[in-house]
C-alpha cells in the first residue's frame, strides 16, 4: 500500500466487509436450500468465514481460487509451516475441489521469493514423450492422444523438498481427507463440468468421476466423495512423487493410455523432472519485477509493463490508462513467438526493446492486430481455465503458483481407478510440439518489489488473458495508487484479433461513454459482460506503512483470501 491510499482503503474495506457478509450468507442459504446442510467435518468454521475476498494480517495471507484450498493453506501456516508448505497444501486441495481448472494430471509454474530476497522458479510443465512424432500423431484437441507427461506432482514435491519445512504427509492431509470424506460441490465447478457433459460421457473414467451414475451432470451442493483419488493422494503423501512416475500409479496411467490411442510410456514418466526455471528481471517506475521465462510467459508480462513506462501517458486518467494498457499489451503479445533462447529473454525484457516498441506505437506502426502478425491469432480471445494461488508467511516467504489442465478438465480423460483428469498438451492444442518439448502457455506468476522489499505478488487464471490481467492490476496499484482489493475490482481491457475487449460486468466495468470514446479513436470495441473473462487474479500485497500483508481474491470468481491467526 502506498501512503495516499490508506484512508481510501479503510473506506473500501468497510464496504467490502459488508458485501462479503452478504455474499457469504447467500452462499450458505443456497447450499442449505440444495440439501447441503450436513456437517463439514473438515471445516473449523462455517462457509461464511471462508468466502472472504480480502484479509489483513502481520502473520501472512493465503489467496486461492477455492475457499477450501485457502483454508488448507491457512491451517498449514497456523501449524507452523512456511509459505511453500501452505502453497503445496492448497495446490493439492485444488486437485480435489476444483478439478476442472487444474490438478495432479496437469502442469504448473511456481515462483518463490525467500525472506533473504532470493527468487527461484520451478517449471513443472507437461511434456511430450521422447518418442513423440507430431506429424504422425492424431490431431486431437482432447482425448487420449492429447495427453502429455503430467508435471504437477514432481513440481509440488520439488518445491516442498527444497524450500518447505513440513513433511509431505502433513502437508497433504487436507487434500486426502477432502477426497476420502467428501466436500460440497461449489456452484462454479458444477457449472463448468456441466458445460462439457457430452465430452465427459465419451470416456469411462470421466463418467465415473465427474458425472452421476445415470450420466447426468452433478449439481451445486452435491456431496462429492473421491475414494480413488484419495488412494492416489495418500500413496503420494507416503511414497513421494516416485509412486506417481515409476510405481503402480505410473503403470495404470501407461496401460490406460496405450489401450486407448495415447502415447505415454513408462520411460516418459520415469524420466520426467521438474526443472529450475530461468527467473526474469525487469522494472517499472522504480519497482523491481521478477517473473518466469518459457514455458511461462513472464517475459511478455514484463515487456508490456516496461513499454507502458515509455508511452508517457497520464495513467491516472482512466481512458488514457485504458488505451495505454491496450497498446502495451498488444505490442508485447506480438513478440510471443520470439521467446526461444535466453538471449531472447534478455532482449524482450530490456529497456531498449521496450522503448523501441513504445516508439513503434507512437509512430502508428502498432495500432491493430489485424494483419500485423498471424501468430496473434485467436488465442488472445480465449477465456482459459486455470487456477492460481498466492501465499505469504510471517517471515516474508512468498509463493505465486499457477497450475492448469488447459480447457475445462483438459483432455476430458480420467483413468479408471485413479480419479484425476489429464491436461491437454499434444495433438495441436498448444501448437506443434516435438519430442521432449514442454508446452508453453500464458501462465505468468509475478513478484513486484520496492527497494528490494516485497510490494506485491500475483498471478492469474484466464488463458491468454493472464498477462493482460496482471499488467492491469499492477498498473492500477502503482500508477493510480489503488489498494489491492480495489485494483482487483476495477475494469480491465484486452486486445484480441478483432480489436479491443472492454469489461462490462455487474462487479465493475467501463461505461457506454468509454466504449464510444475508444470507437471514435478508431478501435473496434467489443463489450464483454461475462464475469471472469478478463482473468481471475489472486494476490497479496504489503502495506508499507503498517507492515500488514493484504490478501485479495478476484471478485469475479469463487475464491477467497484469509489470514492466519
Amino acid at each position: 500500500m502506498v501512503k495516499n491510499s490508506v484512508k481510501q482503503y479503510i473506506k473500501e474495506n468497510r464496504i467490502r466487509k459488508f458485501r462479503n457478509v452478504l455474499i457469504g450468507g447467500l452462499l450458505i442459504f443456497i447450499l442449505n436450500f440444495l440439501g447441503c446442510n450436513r456437517e463439514l467435518s473438515y471445516l473449523d468454521n462455517s462457509y461464511l468465514g471462508l468466502f472472504n475476498k480480502e484479509s489483513r494480517s502481520l502473520n501472512g495471507a493465503v489467496s486461492t481460487s477455492h475457499p477450501l484450498a485457502t483454508k488448507a493453506g491457512i491451517d498449514i501456516l497456523e501449524a507452523g509451516g512456511n509459505a511453500v508448505d501452505a502453497a503445496v497444501a492448497a495446490a493439492f486441495v485444488l486437485s480435489v475441489v476444483e478439478p476442472s481448472m487444474g490438478g495432479i494430471g496437469g502442469r504448473s509454474q511456481i515462483l518463490i521469493s525467500l525472506p533473504s530476497g532470493q527468487v527461484y522458479g520451478i517449471d513443472a510443465t507437461t511434456q511430450a514423450p521422447l518418442n513423440y512424432d507430431y506429424q504422425k500423431s492424431p490431431k486431437k484437441r482432447y482425448g487420449y492422444p492429447s495427453i502429455g507427461v503430467p508435471g504437477v506432482v514432481r513440481g509440488l514435491i520439488k518445491a516442498l523438498i527444497e524450500y518447505g519445512s513440513l513433511p509431505l504427509t502433513k502437508v497433504m492431509k487436507s487434500s486426502i481427507l477432502l477426497a476420502e470424506n467428501g466436500h460440497a460441490l461449489i456452484a462454479g465447478e458444477a457449472i463448468r463440468q456441466a458445460t462439457i457433459h457430452e465430452q465427459l460421457n465419451e470416456f469411462k473414467g470421466s463418467r465415473m468421476y465427474f458425472l452421476n451414475k445415470d450420466g447426468s451432470s452433478r449439481k451445486a451442493g452435491d456431496w462429492i466423495i473421491q475414494k480413488d483419488l484419495g488412494r492416489v493422494l495418500r500413496a503420494i503423501s507416503e511414497q513421494g512423487s516416485d509412486v506417481f512416475y515409476e510405481g503402480w500409479i505410473a503403470k495404470m496411467i501407461v496401460q490406460d493410455s496405450q489401450a486407448n490411442g495415447g502415447v505415454l510410456t513408462l520411460d516418459a514418466l520415469r524420466n520426467y523432472k521438474a526443472e529450475e526455471s530461468h527467473v526474469l528481471e525487469g522494472s517499472y517506475k522504480g519497482f523491481q519485477l521478477n517473473a518466469l521465462y518459457i514455458p511461462a510467459y513472464g517475459a511478455i508480462t514484463i515487456e508490456a509493463l516496461q513499454i507502458l513506462e515509455f508511452l508517457d501517458k497520464d495513467m491516472k486518467k482512466n481512458r488514457l490508462w485504458g488505451e495505454a494498457i491496450f497498446q502495451a499489451i498488444l505490442a508485447s503479445y506480438l513478440d510471443r513467438r520470439e521467446q526461444k533462447t535466453i538471449e531472447d529473454a534478455a532482449r524482450l525484457t530490456s529497456k531498449e526493446w521496450a522503448k523501441k516498441r513504445a516508439d513503434d506505437i507512437k509512430n502508428g506502426d502498432i495500432s491493430t492486430p489485424i494483419g500485423l502478425n498471424k501468430s496473434f491469432g485467436s488465442s488472445t480471445d480465449s477465456m482459459g481455465h486455470t487456477s492460481h494461488l498466492t501465499v505469504v508467511d510471517k517471515e516474508g516467504m512468498i509463493v505465486a503458483l499457477t497450475q492448469t489442465l488447459g480447457t475445462i478438465l483438459g483432455s476430458k480423460v480420467a483413468t479408471p481407478g485413479l480419479g484425476f483428469a489429464y491436461a491437454q498438451t499434444l495433438g495441436g492444442y498448444l501448437g506443434e510440439i516435438h519430442a521432449g518439448e514442454r508446452a508453453s502457455s500464458h501462465i505468468s506468476p509475478v513478484l513486484v518489489k520496492k527497494e528490494n522489499n516485497p510490494f506485491l505478488a500475483l498471478g492469474a487464471a484466464g488463458g491468454s488473458r493472464i498477462p493482460s490481467s496482471i499488467v492491469c492490476v499492477i498498473s492500477r496499484m502503482i500508477d493510480q495508487h489503488h489498494s489491492l482489493p480495489l485494483a482487483l475490482s476495477l475494469p480491465r481491457i484486452h486486445p484480441t484479433k478483432k480489436g479491443m475487449d472492454l469489461e462490462f460486468t455487474n462487479n465493475n466495468g467501463w461505461v457506454s461513454a468509454d466504449s464510444i470514446y475508444y470507437s471514435r479513436l478508431g478501435y473496434i470495441v467489443s463489450v464483454q459482460r461475462k464475469e471472469g473473462r478478463f482473468g481471475r487474479v489472486h494476490a497479496i500485497a504489503r502495506d508499507t506503512i503498517s507492515g500488514h500483508w493484504i490478501g485479495a481474491a478476484d471478485p469475479d470468481w469463487e475464491g477467497s483470501a484469509l489470514a492466519p491467526k
